[in-house]
């Protein structure tokens, strides 16, 4: 059972890798999250701040991976163009677009009053 469990993490972390190596998308939101880890430490960002920064990138890197899985097996189940397999595509990535959104929404709420502060 111990060796199922190790495996389980052994090909999680590889589809981590195999997200970050093949999607531009997700190397955009990976260096998104560092730039917001960084603004947060310089900014000083309180524990409730961190936790919702953590947990925003969190969803919009999880979407990422959500939507590349979607994408890899509509290409596998619809290698011939179809209507069905194009939207089912196209709702994984407007998954993904509202989520980034969402993350601006948090970060302008967090940032934005500690970067007019610096101004003052």
């Amino acid at each position: 059972m111990l060796k199922k469990r190790i495996a389980s993490f052994k090909y999680a972390f590889n589809g981590i890798a195999l997200l970050f190596k093949t999607q531009a998308n997700a190397r955009i939101h990976l260096l998104a999250a560092a730039l917001v880890i960084v603004a947060a430490w310089y900014l000083e960002v309180s524990a409730l701040e961190w936790a919702m920064l953590a947990l925003t990138i969190g969803a919009v890197l999880a979407a990422e991976g959500f939507n590349t899985a979607l994408e890899f097996l509509t290409d596998l189940v619809s290698p011939d163009y179809h209507e069905l397999a194009g939207k089912t595509k196209d709702v994984a990535a407007g998954a993904v677009l509202i989520t980034a959104f969402v993350a601006i929404a948090v970060a302008a709420c967090i940032f934005g009053p500690k970067i007019v502060a610096l101004g003052r």
